[in-house]
């Protein structure tokens, strides 16, 4: 059996009249006489009762258009889907984020995508940096809010494509009873004798490196005392006096008891990243990457 014989069925049940069925399939009749006897043959069934005066759907033919009608649907949707794919067109977008930590250019972006393309649905997915990559290799969504990037031997060459859309400014986190928090702004050098909490490269690849390359400019390397998954363990053990450490500005939204802030004299700078996959060829993505960038360029 071929999808063929299900559309002529199909078109034959609709109409009631193979002259019109033929007309409406663009086959000549005989043709479609002969296609309708064949289905009914492998199936060993009759499908139609024919008479003179009219054409009429037996019960197992009136059973089997319910399948058929189905089915032909879906091959329509498949085929419709499959070209959209082809040219880039999506009805959703997928996006990646860590919650509670984005900073406020997420929700800005979503805003103003939803006045340009209020068709497509956006799915958010609260993810940590590193499920994001992997999430984006699968091409499971299709743009991460990922933050650092990680160094080029942690990358796949050429699967990811990245964009910087922002400059954070970067914090010193210390215990509200630490001897430099008495300071309002410390330096980098300040830091050298205290132990630090630090970020685990399984879940934000890139940090350690990040942190050793902040230090070493004032001259040292971090002795890590403790990793942690996430962003809220590093105010926990912060708070618990087990080290101090180095976050962007954007982790003062965290419940942070215990805990104060302060500036780092100079000042540093972290870069925030977006990552997609460089095959992805939706237009929906590509149209909120330029949402993004030029919220980004509007917040500089």
């Amino acid at each position: 059996m071929e999808l063929r014989h299900l559309r002529y069925f199909v078109a034959v049940a609709d109409e009631l009249n193979f002259t019109r069925a033929a007309e409406r399939l663009h086959v000549a009749q005989p043709s479609l006489t002969r296609q309708i006897q064949s289905l009914e043959e492998e199936l060993g069934v009759r499908l139609l009762d024919r008479s003179k005066s009219r054409i009429t759907l037996t019960d197992e033919g009136r059973s089997f258009l319910v399948d058929a009608r189905r089915l032909v649907t879906l091959s329509l949707e498949s085929v419709e889907a499959v070209q959209r794919f082809s040219r880039g067109e999506s009805g959703q977008l997928n996006l990646g984020y860590l919650f509670r930590f984005n900073f406020d250019l997420l929700p800005g972006t979503l805003a103003t995508f939803y006045r340009v393309r209020p068709e497509i649905a956006v799915n958010l997915f609260d993810m940590s940096p590193a499920e994001q990559l992997r999430a984006l290799e699968a091409r499971k969504i299709d743009l991460g809010f990922v933050g650092l990037r990680p160094p080029a031997s942690a990358q796949n060459p050429g699967m990811l494509t990245w964009e910087c859309v922002a400059h954070h400014q970067v914090v010193v986190v210390l215990q509200a009873g630490h001897p430099l928090a008495r300071k309002r702004t410390i330096l980098l050098r300040d830091l050298k004798p205290y132990f630090f909490v630090a970020l685990s490269e399984q879940t934000h690849p890139g940090s350690r490196d990040w942190l050793s390359a902040l230090c070493a400019e004032a001259g040292f390397t971090p002795r890590v005392l403790q990793d942690v998954e996430f962003e809220a363990g590093l105010m926990t053990f912060v708070a618990e006096g087990l080290g101090v450490t180095l976050a962007r500005e954007q982790i003062r939204h965290l419940p942070h008891p215990g805990v104060v802030f302060r500036p780092l004299a100079p000042t540093a700078r972290a870069d925030f990243w977006i990552a997609w996959h460089s095959s992805n060829r939706s237009k929906a993505l590509a149209q909120y990457i330029e949402v993004v960038k030029a919220e980004a360029m509007v917040r500089t």
